[in-house]
């Protein structure tokens, strides 16, 4: 999973990077474009669920799922057109799953907001013009381009309908996401790698006593209609300070303030929600470990995340819920409680699913 961290300078986006990461990698100045090349960082998913399984069968490690975060310079009106670091910055979001848009909320006359003033809406409206601009050229250029070719391809026909349909929408200010689309139409899109197209998810860079705003107030702060975005409070400054702390004081720290979870554990839980993702384990003596997947997959194809001939050799799965291997303490045991049962190729996997892959090669 790879995703982009995006927005106006001096939102707190790279503060917000160095706290997913764990480290202090993106520089966090108080002057625009202080990120000038992108920063990657890798980020496990927390999940106490991968402990106590290891826990449960003696396991020597965990592994958890994890996801890419690539923090870029901040985009400014006119990037479409090369204005700030511009085009270079908008050609690398192509490669991204989904877009991590950091919206400015926070108050603080120390650190200056490249607008002169902090208004979250009018924020989302520079950036989303600026994809949209960025997009409306691409898809001109492809158009134009598979227009001569339609003459001698015929298949070309249908998805020069479905490229016109997405430059429309694009011209009456709307994202390609927001749009109705057939899955036919989706596939004609794919290779477009549109970045109004793409997942957007929001991290709204609040004061720390806006925490426990609801995500449908959020929403209606920023005016985002679509139900399917994903809209998450968060305190970068505040994540950014409980690096230094253990896991302990962290719990402790959280529970003063009335939280179960931190901010970043949400803003990924959110972010593989916005993808369509969730994960499995697999547990064993040696390590227990998650596997991240596309929801609705089947039994072969998340032991194709494993390895790709798991799913040509493909037999059966054992299958047990994380909970009750937890409960009964091992494999054989919850056998023994009828708690496992064997799956074919139509099984569809379950979040929190353990399996135990059985090939014929």
């Amino acid at each position: 999973m790879k995703i982009w961290i995006v927005w106006l300078p001096n939102v707190g986006k790279s503060t917000l990077f160095n706290a997913l990461t764990k480290n202090y990698a993106a520089d966090a100045q108080n002057f625009p474009f202080c990120t000038i090349e992108p920063n990657v960082g890798i980020v496990n998913v927390n999940d106490e669920r991968l402990e106590q399984i290891r826990t449960a069968v003696n396991g020597a490690k965990t592994i958890p799922a994890s996801c890419e975060f690539t923090d870029i310079a901040g985009i400014v009106k006119g990037a479409s057109a090369g204005e700030g670091l511009g085009n270079k910055f908008l050609a690398n979001i192509r490669e991204a799953d989904a877009i991590l848009q950091v919206v400015r909320i926070f108050e603080n006359d120390d650190i200056i907001h490249v607008h002169g003033q902090v208004d979250p809406k009018s924020d989302i409206e520079v950036i989303n013009m600026e994809l949209i601009l960025a997009d409306i050229e691409t898809l001109t250029k492809r158009i134009a381009s598979d227009s001569k070719k339609a003459r001698k391809e015929k298949d070309l026909a249908a998805k020069l309908i479905t490229l016109e349909k997405a430059l429309e929408l694009l011209e009456s200010w709307e994202l390609v996401s927001n749009g109705s689309w057939e899955e036919e139409e989706l596939e004609h899109l794919r290779d477009t790698h549109l970045l109004t197209n793409k997942k957007f998810v929001y991290a709204c860079n609040v004061n720390e006593d806006m925490m426990d705003t609801s995500e449908p107030e959020l929403k209606e702060l920023l005016w985002i209609t679509n139900p399917d975005t994903r809209v998450v409070p968060i305190c970068a400054k505040l994540e950014e300070d409980m690096l230094e702390m253990t896991e302990e004081e962290k719990k402790e720290f959280l529970n003063d303030m009335w939280l179960i979870s931190t901010g970043l554990d949400n803003l990924i839980r959110a972010s593989y929600d916005a993808l369509g993702l969730e994960y499995y384990f697999t547990a064993w003596e040696q390590e227990v470990r998650a596997w991240t997947i596309k929801k609705w997959s089947s039994a072969p194809v998340a032991a194709w995340v494993i390895h790709t001939d798991f799913e040509k050799w493909f037999i059966k799965a054992d299958r047990v819920f994380w909970q009750d291997i937890v409960e009964q303490g091992w494999w054989a045991k919850a056998r023994e409680a009828w708690k496992v049962s064997l799956e074919g190729k139509e099984y569809i996997v379950q979040d929190g699913d353990v399996l135990l892959f059985k090939f014929n090669n």
